[in-house]
């Protein structure tokens, strides 16, 4: 049996992640292997860990990326700051909430929550209070949650976490490159993130930050492998890292001078993951973020000039999705299915108590741009109508073009 090559249908992600690639990560990621400590390949992870300390406005030495999609940098850090036992917080706001949960439990950490309802965000004074209560060793939370779209503020919480001596972990997985994060000025001590969101490329490599506090706790907990230790490495006193793949322990002695073999570098995505930090600094985190904001304001105004109305706080969204409650009499499910059949264009639906009820579409990467977002709100009006919906005729299309000509006047074009 013979099998075609590889050659996807022309698509447009305009879903919550991931999204259509940049061209230019894809032409990096195209580009020949070297070997692991060849001195072009150790020069390209250092520039890729400078790159990063920009991407997420630190000073951390241990900048780096975790082979391994976003999920894969999250269970690095949560594995790898959390001993069996040590109790742990998390503030839940959706999916992702209960997904940092879960992985802190199979830690065996003791594990607890504040939660809101979905659409909302979780005040500071709820953590704050928790935090007295509960006296954890870590904070754990999500900045963007995308099955909700929410935008959880952390300033005031890097404020509670250092006011009680408490690490403080963000997953910024849908929102870094797209909304405003500062992990120093804001005090967060371990940072994780995805490049299929914002920093416009494929899934399959985590960027991570960790500050000072942060690597003492991981390096109380170092054990290098029989196999690769030196005559004078000693075990640390804290409880083995559970993961050897995940372990950040012997993951920064591999990034680091010394070079540690640990695993064999997935080449590929370190040039991909090069790239898109390398894009984003070029373009600088500001005018990314006043990009996402001004596409995803674009995409708001659309979809409401279309006469839906959009699910939870609007004043705590993410700039780079949006939630769409389903009209009445149409078919979710159906109608995404004529949006990727007679447009192809993917917009997403979500998880848990809104599966069913709210499409999410997103404007983030290489899609945060003018001519994605109008050709969207074009199609999704033909698909509505075509389901019998109530829309107004030219009505998203018109609505978003009022946000980019307001724009235009005001000099914020992006």
């Amino acid at each position: 049996m013979s099998y075609a090559p590889v050659d996807p249908p022309p698509r447009l992600l305009m879903g919550p992640g991931p999204i259509t690639a940049d061209p230019r990560v894809l032409r990096a990621m195209s580009s020949q292997l070297v070997g692991q400590y060849d001195p072009w390949m150790t020069a390209t992870m250092n520039e890729t860990m400078a790159l990063y300390r920009d991407v997420f406005r630190t000073a951390n030495e241990q900048t780096f990326v975790v082979d391994g999609t976003s999920r894969a940098g999250i269970e690095a850090a949560l594995v790898s700051l959390l001993e069996p036992g040590d109790r742990v917080l998390v503030p839940v706001m959706g999916r992702f909430g209960h997904l940092l949960v879960e992985i802190a439990e199979r830690c065996r950490a003791e594990v607890h929550t504040v939660e809101v309802p979905w659409g909302e965000v979780v005040p500071a004074e709820g953590v704050e209070e928790a935090v007295v209560r509960v006296r954890p060793t870590l904070v754990a939370t999500v900045q963007g949650d995308t099955s909700t779209t929410m935008n959880q503020p952390l300033a005031d919480l890097g404020e509670v976490c250092r006011r009680h001596d408490v690490l403080l972990y963000v997953d910024a997985t849908a929102s870094l490159g797209g909304n405003a994060l500062e992990a120093d000025t804001w005090g967060l001590d371990v940072v994780t993130a995805g490049l299929q969101k914002c920093l416009g490329g494929p899934s399959g490599s985590a960027p991570i930050t960790l500050s000072p506090r942060a690597v003492a706790v991981v390096e109380g907990r170092k054990h290098v492998e029989a196999g690769i230790r030196a005559a004078d490495d000693t075990d640390a006193a804290g409880e083995r890292i559970a993961s050897n793949y995940l372990d950040l322990a012997q993951v920064m002695d591999y990034w680091g001078p010394r070079r540690l073999n640990h695993h064999t570098e997935a080449t590929t995505m370190l040039y991909g993951a090069r790239e898109c930090a390398r894009l984003l600094v070029e373009e600088g985190l500001d005018a990314a973020v006043e990009r996402h904001r001004l596409h995803g304001a674009a995409m708001l105004a659309g979809v409401r000039g279309l006469g839906l109305r959009v699910f939870g706080d609007v004043a705590h969204k993410m700039h780079n999705v949006v939630a769409v409650e389903i009209p009445e009499g149409i078919d979710g499910d159906g109608a995404r299915q004529a949006m990727l059949d007679d447009f192809g264009i993917e917009i997403g639906t979500s998880f848990g108590p809104l599966h069913g009820k709210v499409w999410r579409i997103g404007t983030m990467g290489y899609n945060a741009r003018k001519d994605a977002v109008l050709v969207t709100l074009a199609a999704l009006e033909q698909v509505l109508r075509a389901g019998g919906a109530p829309v107004t005729a030219g009505g998203g299309v018109g609505a978003a073009r009022e946000v980019y000509a307001d724009a235009t006047t005001s000099g914020t074009d992006a």
